[in-house]
């Protein structure tokens, strides 16, 4: 498990780009028959994927939790956004196909993940944080969720979002996850952008075109930067930054939160003309 170590607002003015990546940034997860995480130490924040291939890949605890089990003291957020695929919690099956979800809760001793064909496995993405009580585990097929479109062409932010985790959906502490889709033609996502200093947030992109990127906006309004972001890369984004993307091609992003409440709409917009 790779750990994180988030920088405040006053080294960032200072960072270069290296250092801004090496800190925000996590790249090269999403390996094939492999289970990866890293420790972010705002808000506890656990970031993984997995990639099972021939063989189904358990949930091991990691001994930076100094937990008997994964989920002793956690709960979870698991998104698949490859192909059919299964996770298996304490004995029950929940089949994920793409842009399911899955919510797995506290006390979840044995967890496992797997792929219906090898050939293209499911790709889940996974995101944890501390829990103080037990929510039952559930999913949510993408068929089952209710999209809000937003966004309009003439503004290139055209898109549906969708709602998994949340206050009115499948039940948890302080997770919050969801996930984006822009419509063809439209590269803007969260613009106007926001801050929200009660909660942090992981932006994880994908369904990013290999030849495109997505430029990924962060920082305080009046002090902006970007960072270049390919397919299946994933950026934390600490309550003082904002958070926003524009692409070469609209693309597909999960968004996570976890922090003081689950209030979706509950952030300090920053308008367009107090950028810099």
């Amino acid at each position: 498990m790779k750990l994180y170590q988030m920088a405040d607002p006053v080294r960032y003015s200072r960072m270069t780009t290296e250092e801004k990546r090496a800190t925000f940034l996590l790249e090269g997860m999403f390996r094939p028959g492999m289970i990866e995480f890293a420790y972010v130490d705002l808000d506890r924040t656990v970031i993984g994927s997995a990639v099972p291939t021939t063989a189904p890949l358990k949930l091991e605890t990691e001994p930076e939790l100094r937990a008997e089990y994964f989920l002793e003291r956690r709960e979870l957020g698991v998104l698949n956004v490859g192909g059919a695929g299964s996770v298996v919690v304490d004995g029950t099956t929940y089949e994920l196909g793409k842009l399911s979800c899955a919510y797995v809760g506290r006390g979840s001793k044995d967890v496992s993940f797997a792929s219906a064909d090898a050939e293209n496995p499911a790709v889940f993405y996974l995101l944890s944080y501390p829990a103080h009580k037990e929510y039952p585990t559930a999913m949510v097929k993408f068929e089952d969720l209710e999209g809000l479109k937003l966004g309009a062409i003439e503004t290139c932010n055209k898109r549906t979002i969708y709602k998994a985790i949340y206050r009115d959906g499948l039940k948890s502490c302080q997770l919050v996850m969801g996930f984006t889709l822009l419509d063809p033609g439209s590269n803007w996502n969260t613009m106007p952008p926001h801050t929200h200093m009660r909660r942090s947030e992981v932006y994880f992109y994908f369904d990013i075109d290999p030849a495109h990127r997505v430029l990924h906006l962060m920082g305080p309004p009046q002090e902006t930067s970007h960072l270049v972001v390919a397919d299946r890369e994933v950026v934390v984004s600490p309550g003082w930054s904002i958070h926003a993307g524009v692409g070469t091609k609209n693309y597909t992003f999960c968004w996570g939160m976890g922090g003081e409440n689950q209030a979706y709409d509950d952030m300090d917009v920053a308008s367009i003309a107090e950028l810099k």
